[in-house]
């Protein structure tokens, strides 16, 4: 349509029009760091290349979701399938350092020994600052806020919701940061090496 408009002036618009989605004021704190099992170092702490958090599962390279799992509770378990959701593709497979913050969940036997399995390297945020673990934060945000999924009224609703929209953001939304093409676009590239976050 040849439209000559910026991210600035798109939400100017939007704002103008009021058609911007009211993002959620309040804070929940999910991460509980403070236990007693092994953390890893920060492996990515000035390239800041990987995230991943609670269901999702995202390629850093591409912004692509490539595991996601909806779940009632954040146990280890719980947040394996999405990981062996990532893992099925597999580039991954001794080819990838995974990113996450210092959850329970992350540090686990069962998670961490998914991802010895996979000979995936672990790397986590020094502690709980939402800066090192930035990606995951933004498609988690991107999820919440543009598709609506905290608007759900069932957990069966949201599963589908949640599968309709990561299709929707892999397959349809260009990113700025990929020179406007899609997740999926820069994915299926060949000859690019690929780190799961």
């Amino acid at each position: 349509h040849d439209i000559k408009l910026g991210r600035d002036g798109f939400f100017t618009y939007l704002r103008r029009e009021g058609l911007l989605v009211k993002p959620k004021k309040s804070y929940t704190k999910t991460t509980f760091s403070k236990h007693w099992m092994k953390k890893h170092p920060n492996l990515l702490k000035e390239e800041g290349l990987h995230d991943a958090e609670h269901v999702l599962v995202t390629d850093a390279s591409s912004r692509k979701i490539v595991g996601h799992h909806v779940s009632k509770d954040m146990k280890a378990e719980s947040v394996v399938k999405a990981l062996k959701m990532a893992i099925k593709d597999k580039r991954y497979i001794g080819n990838a350092v995974h990113h996450s913050d210092r959850g329970l969940q992350y540090c686990s036997a069962v998670y961490q020994n998914a991802l010895q399995a996979s000979q995936i390297q672990p790397s986590m945020t020094d502690g709980y600052d939402c800066y090192q673990n930035a990606l995951a934060e933004r498609v988690n945000g991107i999820l919440k806020q543009e598709f609506l999924l905290h608007r759900c009224r069932t957990f069966a609703e949201l599963k589908i919701l949640v599968r309709e929209s990561i299709a929707i953001y892999n397959d349809m939304r260009p990113h700025l940061s990929l020179n406007m093409a899609t997740p999926n676009q820069v994915h299926n590239r060949k000859g690019q090496l690929l780190e799961l976050a």
